[in-house]
Order: C-alpha cells, then sequence, then structure tokens
C-alpha cells in the first residue's frame, strides 16, 4: 500500500486534485468579490462582508489601510459607516482572523437624480435639438433615455450624445401642434423622468445669415450693395422661404437704418458719404409669423465709394431698360430713413422759420385788435360829446 502511493501514477493523480482544489477556491474567492456599491452623501452606509453566513471576527480595510472614517462594525461583520462625505469613497477590504481576503468593494458615494432643465433648438423644420442641465450634482456617473413625438404618434427615440448632454430628432411632424419630450436620468442611487412640452413653430429659429458683405458702388458716394447667403443649415427650397433684415448705420451713431428683404443683394440708398458703415443681417421663417429671429450676423464694416475731384453724377438712376443694377432695388419696407431724407439742421430751421411766422402773425392781430378798439372807443366819446352840446343849446333857447 505504500508503494502504491509512492508510485508516479498516483502522486500524478494527487497532484492534479490538488490544483483543482486550489483554482476552485481561487475562483470562489474571486466570484465574491464584488463591483461598486453607491451609496448617499451625509447618510449611514451598510458595506457587508460578502455572502457567507459564518459569524467570525473580520477586520476592515480601507485602500490597503486600518484607518477608517466613523463606523461601526456589526456582529456579522458588516462595516456601519456614519455620515459619510466624499473623503469615504474607496476601496473596501474585509479579512478574517488569520489575514485571509473574504470581500472587497468599491464604494462610491452621491446623490439621486432630479428634475432637467431642459431647452430646444429648431435651426429649420428638419431638425430638433434639445439640451439639458441637471438641478442636483450627482457626483456619479449617468445614463440618459431620450425620446419625443407628437400628439397622438408612437414614440420615437431622441439620439443622445451623452458627452454633449443633448439629443436630436431629424425630421419631426412639424405640423404637429403639440409635441412631448421625455427624457430619464439614471444612476446607482435612482433615476428621475422629466417631461416637456414644445410648440415647435415657435421654437423654430433659423441660424444667422452667412457671408453677409457690403461693398461700394463707383461713382455713388451714398450707396451701398449688401449681399449675403442662406444659413447653411438651412434648406435652400422654395417650400422654406426666408425673410431678411438688414440694418446699417455709420460707424459711431447709435441710430439704425432698416431694410426687409427677401432676396440678395439689396441696395442702401441713403449711406453716409464718407463715412464707415456697419452692416448685420438676420432672418425668419417668412410663412410662419410666430417662428423667432435669428441672431444678428457679424458686424460688417464698409465704407461707401469716395472721389474727392468729383461730386456724385446727376444722373442718380438708370434708365428703367437697361440692366446695369443684378440686383434688387427696391427694398420692401424701410422703418428708419425714406429714400429722400430731409437733413436734420433744414428740419430744425423749417420749424423755427414756421415759429417765427405764428409769433409775428399773432403779434399784427393783437395790435390791429387793440387799435379797432381804441378807435371805436373814441367814437363812441365824440357821440357822447355831441349829444351833450345839442342838448345845452336846446336848453339855453
Amino acid at each position: 500500500m505504500p508503494g502504491l502511493l509512492s508510485s508516479p501514477v498516483c502522486l500524478t493523480v494527487i497532484w492534479f486534485l490538488s490544483w483543482s482544489l486550489c483554482s476552485s477556491r481561487a475562483q470562489i474567492w474571486t466570484d465574491e468579490v464584488s463591483g461598486v456599491q453607491y451609496g448617499r452623501l451625509d447618510s449611514n452606509v451598510t458595506l457587508g462582508c460578502g455572502k457567507s453566513q459564518t459569524r467570525i471576527p473580520v477586520v476592515w480595510q480601507l485602500n490597503h489601510s486600518s484607518a477608517l472614517p466613523w463606523h461601526n462594525v456589526t456582529s456579522d461583520g458588516s462595516l456601519v459607516l456614519l455620515h459619510v462625505d466624499h473623503s469615504a469613497q474607496g476601496n473596501y477590504s474585509c479579512y478574517d482572523n488569520q489575514g485571509l481576503l473574504l470581500y472587497s468593494v468599491k464604494l462610491r458615494l452621491g446623490h439621486p437624480p432630479g428634475l432637467l432643465s431642459i431647452s430646444c433648438q429648431v435651426p429649420n423644420h428638419t431638425h430638433v435639438r434639445c439640451s439639458w442641465v441637471e438641478s442636483v450634482r450627482t457626483f456619479l456617473p449617468a445614463k440618459y433615455n431620450a425620446s419625443f413625438r407628437g400628439n397622438g404618434q408612437e414614440w420615437s427615440p431622441c439620439i443622445v450624445d451623452i458627452a454633449h448632454k443633448h439629443c436630436d430628432v431629424d425630421h419631426p411632424a412639424f405640423w404637429q401642434t403639440i409635441h412631448t419630450l421625455r427624457i430619464t436620468e439614471a444612476n446607482g442611487l435612482g433615476s428621475e423622468t422629466t417631461i416637456v412640452r414644445l410648440k415647435l413653430h415657435e421654437l423654430l429659429k433659423p441660424d444667422p445669415p452667412e457671408s453677409v458683405l457690403a461693398s461700394e458702388l463707383e461713382g455713388y458716394p451714398q450707396r451701398l450693395i449688401v449681399s449675403w447667403n442662406f444659413p447653411s443649415s438651412w434648406p435652400v427650397d422654395d417650400a422654406f422661404p426666408l425673410v431678411f433684415h438688414i440694418r446699417y448705420r455709420p460707424r459711431g451713431s447709435i441710430y439704425w437704418s432698416e431694410i426687409y428683404s427677401e432676396e440678395s443683394p439689396v441696395m442702401v440708398f441713403d449711406a453716409l458719404a464718407g463715412h464707415p458703415h456697419q452692416v448685420q443681417v438676420r432672418a425668419r421663417d417668412e410663412v410662419n409669423s410666430e417662428s423667432q429671429w435669428s441672431e444678428w450676423s457679424h458686424l460688417f464694416l464698409a465704407e461707401p465709394w469716395e472721389d474727392y475731384a468729383t461730386s456724385e453724377p446727376a444722373v442718380l438712376f438708370p434708365p428703367e431698360d437697361t440692366d446695369y443694377f443684378p440686383f434688387n432695388t427696391k427694398p420692401e419696407t424701410s422703418t428708419a430713413k425714406s429714400q429722400n431724407p430731409v437733413p436734420e439742421s433744414n428740419l430744425g430751421l423749417v420749424i423755427l422759420l414756421v415759429l417765427f411766422s405764428v409769433v409775428i402773425f399773432t403779434t399784427v392781430l393783437s395790435l390791429i385788435f387793440v387799435v379797432w378798439v381804441r378807435q371805436r372807443r373814441r367814437d363812441h366819446v365824440s357821440k357822447q360829446e355831441l349829444t351833450s352840446m345839442v342838448k345845452m343849446k336846446s336848453m339855453s333857447i
């Protein structure tokens, strides 16, 4: 029998069984190691020492150190952390009295999600982008799920970009009056769903016009040619026309002149000769009056044509049958200046002359009235004296 145990075959079998048992035991310890446990800040957090029900003394460590936050250890070996703060986060391990690792877990602390503050941008009829800001700083990684629908429609996904915290919807049902957006934020401590209702036709706001340019027109010191391009995000289609609002002013002035147009370019007829002008353009959906104006384009600085040797040509407008100007020369609306403005100094002189004339006329009328009243009194006195003389003559007779 001893010879059998010492045989090579028996030794090989014993070695194989020992290796298998060690592997199984190692696998058990590996399975006992948990991933991450989440806890709320400023509350008590309990960490259990694995799944074993054995009541044995245990020792806890935080990041391989025996220095622990304010805590208690229960009879079953669980660690209770009291009123935890961020310093209590880390890797916790529990060991038996022989130093054998029983369980380890990573503790992360934070707060459950709160409601989101959501805002949506509608740069055209085919795209909606909604972004959000958390009302509660959770200190924990979060996942988001977003969906979108019109009245009476099925929910469709709003594609989430977690890094930038926004989601996108392509080709929404724009003819629907009300749309609903639903976003759920979830982390290790819970979830919260925020629902908002949107009116896309009121949120529609194009991007600013691009490539805004203002240039001089040779020979005309009071004119500028203003041109621009549609926003690149707006579909260039007759079904979605835009109306454009152009404003311009001499640099340093606080007063803008304005033109509305559906086409580019347009002509400015009343630029201030010899002065640089600031020019901006914005856009809005022409059909939808409840939509919003875009932001103004960047300021463009331009100066009308100037020639010190010659004056402006006497003929301001070319004949109607010529094709000299390949652009729209008649703006739809002008709200700040007319095409033939009256200089402010001349206007003040006219008002002064009118007031002076009124004063002179009133003075003359007053003098005439006074003379008439005095003359009438004299006539009345003369008549009385004549009557008295006649009576006295009658008495003497």
